[in-house]
């Protein structure tokens, strides 16, 4: 997976990472290595422009370090896993005593994990999976949230042409959802109630490539498909965009996440479910565990951890949320928890159309 760059970059880094493990660099950050009191998390952002890391997980971690008086600094990697190994050694470099690495590639962010781990720098795999035994892993049950997917979009359409829009390959996330979502599907498949006429992955879970992907199904099955798994709010709202442009807007399509945009296509009935990830709470969960950690606990020892068997093999400290299914019959839950306000959730809805649209 690595190329001859990566695997360099990979070379220098090992080293760099074992001189500052014990360097007092005059260059950290305050409370770092550098020898002052106050403690330092470091979050890794894969890519900071997805709308929910600044609106929601991003602040509500440091809420939550900023209780236990704990610094935060962070890098956005730009959707580049070369860069995101880059950007572990400088947070390590600018005195993190723990890591949050929101993982672009779970398999090629595992040296810089390791290396962290064996400076005794404690890491968090937030939201997405990374294979290390000694990394604690926060995220909602990825595998229920494609079985919540599928449900909604089977009870609409028990038998048809069914498409998958799966996430980014190198994330473990998409496989999980995918196989929710079989798990729900696979007997009716097995029966020929439901046909696959289509299934792709997304290229860093980007709407315009789920976009471009469902137009290419539409087209190779002459526009005959009946209803849409799609694994995400972003990659729905690019599918979204190629039924509109057919004339098929209506068709049952799933997403995760509760964006504000799949919110509305909710309301607006061009969207059946969201499957809504408080990321308020994940984030609030990662940075309480971050904290924990950094002050010394073990592992197990943080509160609300579970044991998660990996599909590496690998037995995960974890800690894993609820998500819920969003759908025009409960919109009201996402504005009570002030998640969305009405004026957006409603925009173009005509009034006392669904639930939470006055």
């Amino acid at each position: 997976m690595f190329n001859r760059k990566l695997v360099a970059l990979l070379a220098v880094l090992a080293m760099l990472f074992a001189a500052c493990g014990g360097d007092d660099d005059t260059d950290t950050a305050e409370g770092g290595d550098g020898g002052g009191d106050e403690l330092v998390v470091g979050v890794s952002w894969n890519n900071y422009n997805e709308e929910r890391w600044a609106k929601s997980d991003e602040p509500a971690i440091k809420a939550a370090l900023d209780a236990e008086g704990i610094k935060y600094i962070s890098a956005d990697a730009g959707s580049s896993a070369e860069q995101q190994i880059a950007d572990v050694e400088q947070l390590i470099a600018q005195g993190a005593n723990a890591l949050i690495i929101l993982a672009q590639d779970g398999t090629a962010i595992l040296p810089a994990v390791q290396s962290a781990l064996s400076q005794g720098i404690p890491v968090v795999a937030y939201d997405r999976l990374i294979e290390d035994p000694g990394a604690l892993y926060i995220t909602f049950d990825n595998v229920e949230v494609g079985r919540m997917q599928a449900r909604a979009i089977f009870e609409l359409v028990p038998a048809g042409n069914y498409v998958f829009i799966k996430g980014n390959q190198a994330d473990a996330n998409a496989d999980f959802l995918r196989g929710g979502q079989q798990e729900i599907l696979q007997a009716a498949i097995d029966a020929g109630d439901i046909v696959n006429v289509g299934e792709q992955y997304t290229d860093n879970w980007d709407p315009a490539i789920a976009q471009t992907n469902m137009e290419q199904i539409l087209t190779q099955n002459n526009n005959a498909v009946d209803a849409v798994v799609a694994s995400n709010d972003g990659t729905a709202g690019g599918v979204v965009a190629a039924l509109t442009a057919q004339g098929m807007e209506g068709i049952p399509v799933s997403g995760q996440d509760g964006d504000a945009a799949a919110l509305n296509r909710v309301a607006l009935g061009t969207q059946s479910v969201s499957v809504w990830k408080d990321a308020r709470e994940l984030g609030k969960a990662a940075g309480e565990a971050a904290a924990a950690l950094a002050k010394g606990t073990a592992l197990g020892d943080v509160s609300g951890t579970v044991i998660f068997d990996s599909p590496g093999g690998n037995t995960m400290t974890s800690i894993l949320l609820e998500p819920i299914p969003i759908t025009n019959a409960n919109l009201s839950v996402v504005l009570d928890a002030d998640w969305i306000d009405e004026a957006t959730l409603c925009q173009g809805v005509a009034s006392g159309a669904v639930d939470g649209c006055p």
